[in-house]
């Protein structure tokens, strides 16, 4: 399927930077939910199932790549604000999608 300019200039894309991760007990799926610095932006939450490749420890202070814009989710008693972007491997979990080069937080990817 082939999209128009305008449909991507709406997606919002932004670094950030996770500042703190908890594991998720009430989510259905295992996931984290994390804390992510949007600079400008704020800090905003995410709840992301990368429990199979990721250690909370590594995530904190790892740079990531989220959609900023969507409205935000109810997901147990936690709302996430964000979708924190990544690849499915072979194995169907997530890599994640991050900056090769540290970037100031909330900048834009375009």
């Amino acid at each position: 399927m082939t999209i128009q300019w305008e449909h991507f200039e709406a997606v919002d894309m932004r670094a950030g930077t996770v500042i703190e991760v908890k594991l998720f007990a009430k989510a259905r799926k295992p996931a984290y939910q994390l804390w992510i610095d949007f600079g400008p932006m704020g800090i905003r939450k995410s709840s992301a199932q990368i429990t199979a490749l990721y250690a909370p420890e590594e995530l904190v202070g790892r740079q990531v790549i989220a959609v900023v814009n969507f409205p935000p989710r109810q997901i147990a008693d936690f709302m996430s604000e964000v979708l924190v972007l990544g690849v499915y491997n072979e194995n169907n979990d997530v890599v994640l999608l991050q900056p090769d080069r540290a970037v100031q937080n909330g900048g834009k990817v375009g």
